[in-house]
């Protein structure tokens, strides 16, 4: 009796163990637990990022700080808004600057060049919304909403979003914008490109005068991303992927 238990129990061990490892390497080391999907990304790489943070003026000796799926790191921007940084994380990352009482939000979906500019705060507005969240939740909920992560780890998802934030801003406001890709556009504070047009913005009346997005450009694309959700992702959805 007792070797027939042991013949039974070991194949059984075996075969959760499999079916264990195999779920965990498809989440990419994760654990997949909950509603909201792979909880916990794998091992950490080294991840650079650099970008200006401006509003037509720059952010100068502002505080940088960059929170990721895991790790964080943070940085002082440079006396025309530049920042770099460099530490252990996985993506995705959301990015805060403050300077002076003002504060704008940013993402990174990969290393390299992410700036933080009006533009890239209506971004955010808008992402909020198509995953039917605020944006202050969206940030609040960040670290540990794997959802909200999910979908700002796609690509897709974020250069639709930037697409999206151009042609509102585009048609509601009358301006012909010299930079679509905003985002990742290196660029210097005084010249021609993603400052000129937050120049025109700020003209047009999209940026207020304190340099952050102006409410009617919030509702603006608020209503815009919330009329082009984002599918939500589940566990369920997450193993059945698997």
């Amino acid at each position: 009796m007792t070797l027939r238990i042991a013949r039974f129990v070991r194949p059984t061990l075996q075969a959760l163990c499999a079916a264990s490892l195999a779920t965990l390497a498809a989440c990419g080391g994760s654990v997949c637990i909950g509603f909201n999907g792979c909880v916990g990304s794998g091992p950490t790489s080294n991840l650079a990022l650099a970008g200006t943070a401006a509003t037509g003026k720059a952010l100068a000796s502002a505080n940088v700080n960059v929170t990721c799926a895991q790790g964080a790191g943070a940085a002082l921007s440079d006396g025309g808004g530049r920042y770099s940084l460099a530490f252990g994380a996985t993506l995705p990352c959301m990015m805060t600057v403050t300077a002076g009482g003002m504060t704008l939000h940013s993402l990174a979906f990969a290393g390299g060049t992410f700036n933080t500019t009006p533009e890239t705060e209506l971004m955010i507005v808008y992402l909020a919304a198509q995953l039917g969240t605020s944006e202050a939740n969206l940030i609040a909920s960040f670290a540990t909403n794997a959802q909200f992560q999910q979908a700002l780890s796609n690509q897709s998802n974020v250069l639709a979003a930037q697409s999206a934030v151009v042609a509102n801003l585009q048609q509601h406001y009358a301006v012909t914008l010299a930079v679509p890709a905003f985002l990742t556009t290196p660029f210097t504070v005084g010249q021609p490109g993603v400052d000129s047009d937050l120049d025109a913005l700020a003209k047009a009346g999209a940026i207020d005068t304190n340099g952050m997005p102006d409410p009617a450009a919030v509702s603006l694309m608020t209503q815009a991303g919330l009329a082009q959700p984002l599918a939500k992702t589940s566990a369920s959805a997450a193993v059945s992927a698997m």
